[in-house]
């Protein structure tokens, strides 16, 4: 697998060795976003040998860590779903309770953490995560 993308230049600068299994884990996510951990082997496991389930989830977890990659968890999703993550990107979720389609929604305010909670107990606000439920048109035009 030849390294052509960004993927090695994000793990460096994220401190993390560049290794084959990492940049197929990132560009995998790069082009399937929203993807679960068995999702992504199985987009792998043709096309990088020797690769297994629980290498794919200690890649991910690495790259959790080092902040390049967010954990999304949503209702009715079987497992955690993981996405790129891009410093300047600010977003919500919109997850159909049909098929469990997710798409990302842009920040409903603007900068991080774009909601406020009524009282904050005293913390510094990082993060507000809102899920859209919804259904799908696929699923909508099947009923």
């Amino acid at each position: 697998m030849e390294m052509t993308s960004a993927a090695p230049e994000r793990l460096r600068a994220a401190g993390l060795r560049v290794t084959v299994q990492r940049v197929a884990v990132l560009e995998a996510l790069t082009a399937r976003p929203h993807a679960s951990a068995e999702t992504v082997y199985s987009r792998l496991r043709g096309d990088l040998s020797g690769v297994a389930l629980p290498t794919v989830h200690g890649i991910l977890n690495d790259l959790t860590g080092a902040g390049i990659v967010r954990r999304v968890s949503l209702p009715d999703a079987a497992s955690a779903l993981y996405e790129v993550q891009d410093d300047f990107d600010n977003h919500h979720h919109l997850q159909c309770v049909e098929c469990g389609r997710v798409e990302d929604v842009a920040c409903a305010v603007g900068e991080a953490p774009c909601l406020h909670p009524s009282h904050d107990h005293g913390m510094r606000i990082l993060e507000a995560t809102v899920t859209y439920r919804a259904i799908c048109s696929d699923c909508e035009r099947k009923k």
